[in-house]
């Protein structure tokens, strides 16, 4: 004798599509959803895509899952985060998980997410950092002997960008010959 079929109407309206997707990128495997929505597993499937939720790998989900690796991941997307001004978005494709999962892990590890403007102002310094050592380079080969366009042939910079380059440095320029022919010198009237 077969059960009685439950409506599923009702059942069905209240398991949003958004709420699927939440669970799931908080580590719930599919087959958990479909025990706990009461909802078939195509029909899961189906409203995770609809959600347009990132699907995780087998793997993925256990590696999410398993404690010591799960700590192992969430300190590497700290050290990721913190010590080279990595984006929740940079880590998420790193972890091969959600941004959303991103920010659980760090926090977990025991880290503070980041405003955008304070991820700014972190890969600005880090960039005028880079900048400065190149322009150092930059000026060193330059007081060894080495041209402007010498040098911008071998950076694959513009000749105005190693002259700003060269600039920032400091670097005292030599004098710009006159590669011309010599011209004679005009009578004062």
């Amino acid at each position: 004798m077969n059960p009685p079929p439950r409506s599923t109407a009702d059942h069905d309206d209240q398991v949003t599509a958004q709420a699927l997707r939440e669970q799931y990128e908080s580590g719930s495997t599919v087959d958990e959803l479909v025990a706990s929505s009461g909802l078939s597993y195509g029909t899961v499937l189906n409203r995770l895509h609809e959600a347009e939720t990132v699907m995780r790998t087998s793997w993925q989900t256990r590696r999410l899952r398993d404690g010591q690796a799960r700590r192992n991941l969430a300190a590497r997307l700290r050290r990721l985060y913190e010590q080279q001004g990595a984006t929740l978005t940079e880590l998420a494709a790193a972890g091969s998980v959600t941004r959303r999962v991103v920010r659980r892990l760090l926090i977990e590890a025991g880290g503070t997410p980041r405003t955008t403007q304070q991820t700014l102002r972190i890969r600005s310094a880090a960039d005028a950092a880079r900048r400065m050592k190149l322009a150092l380079s930059l000026r060193a080969r330059y007081e060894a002997g080495a041209t402007v366009p010498d040098l911008a042939a071998e950076c694959s910079y513009s000749i105005g960008t190693v002259y700003r380059l060269l600039h920032q440095a400091g670097t005292r320029m030599r004098p710009k010959h006159n590669h011309g022919p010599a011209r004679t010198p005009r009578k004062r009237s």
